[in-house]
């Protein structure tokens, strides 16, 4: 008898089960960068294990948050280039919880491919455990699944969920946010991770097309990872009395930053005070987008909005630049049913 596991017929139909072992001693190093006190287990359980820090906490709420990282990956593939995409997963769960006023715990990813190569999966692990690293989280698992005949061998789609805590005072709530409020901006470091049927669309990286229309350096900054913020907003909020947070993802402005505000609420935000990236103003110009509409899809540079009191405002945002956000007032909270005014 041996401890090796091989299925020749299972090889035969497109399935090598040796390989996701190779990925697994690869991924390891990868894995062991993320290590925090409350992990139990290693990888190769049949689930992590993680005991939470109780202390200083007298009411815990847990809080979870999953996602993927959508078209931006026929980028990658693209320039096959993998290590960097699994860092947008990890800023999509954990950018969310961040929000809710918890610090994340632990990650876990799903890869799924049309062949596993074992040193891609690698690659894509280096990033998700950079994410992690950077959200002060654990990787403590996740799942491989080779699907031959589903996916094509090049390809593979990328998932995450993230779990966090908070004490039940600490949560955000937007019932708080008052007339008068201000908005104060948090750059993002690009079109992070949303939008990209847009523009692949606008750039000749439709799903069909064969040839990549566009040059090498334009695919790398949409390459770009989406920045994450959990640090920064937790040293904030250590601070500060934070009153609500919105991630701005899908949906950009107009949808996001309403999720923060209580009904009857809005915020109004000037156009000349927003920090456009170089990226966005390139997007509407190659494909005639109009101005609602990249507010309406992209974050347009800002990638976070946290809201405070006006009296906390200088304070937020130089405590979120010592921690190197170069953040700066977007806008104010006031008496509407609009929603977002862009004036």
């Amino acid at each position: 008898m041996t401890k090796e596991s091989r299925s020749d017929a299972y090889a035969a139909s497109g399935v090598d089960i040796t390989a996701g072992y190779e990925a697994v001693k690869l991924m390891k190093k990868h894995v062991a960068r993320t290590k925090t006190d409350g992990v139990l287990s290693d990888v190769g359980g049949f689930g992590g294990l993680f005991a939470p820090d109780m202390e200083g906490i007298e009411d815990p709420v847990m809080v979870s948050g999953t996602d993927g990282v959508g078209t931006k990956l026929k980028i990658a593939f693209a320039l096959d280039k993998h290590d960097t995409i699994g860092i947008d997963c990890v800023a999509m769960c954990v950018n969310d919880i961040i929000c809710a006023g918890a610090k994340p715990l632990f990650f876990l990813d799903y890869i799924a491919c049309g062949k596993n190569v074992p040193e891609r999966i690698e690659q894509i692990v280096k990033g998700v455990a950079e994410g992690c690293v950077q959200s002060g989280c654990a990787l403590i698992g996740g799942e491989t699944a080779e699907m031959p005949g589903f996916y094509p061998e090049d390809e593979y789609d990328l998932a995450g969920f993230a779990v966090g805590m908070a004490d039940r005072s600490r949560l955000m709530d937007p019932e708080q946010v008052k007339p008068g409020d201000v908005l104060i901006a948090l750059p993002s470091s690009g079109v992070h991770s949303n939008g990209f049927s847009l523009v692949r669309k606008i750039y000749g990286l439709g799903a069909d097309d064969p040839e990549v229309a566009v040059d090498e350096e334009t695919l790398s900054a949409l390459l770009t990872p989406t920045k994450i913020y959990v640090k920064p907003v937790l040293k904030l909020m250590e601070q500060v009395d934070v009153r609500s947070i919105a991630h701005i993802t899908g949906g950009g402005f107009y949808e996001n930053i309403p999720r923060a505000l209580p009904e009857g609420l809005g915020a109004r935000i000037k156009k000349d005070d927003v920090r456009i990236l170089p990226v966005f103003k390139d997007i509407a110009e190659k494909g005639g987008v109009s101005e609602h509409d990249m507010f309406n899809t992209f974050n347009m540079g800002v990638g976070m909005v946290c809201i405070v009191s006006p009296e906390d405002a200088e304070k937020a945002t130089d405590i979120l630049k010592e921690q190197g956000e170069d953040a700066y007032i977007l806008g104010e909270v006031v008496q509407s049913d609009q929603g977002v005014e862009l004036c």
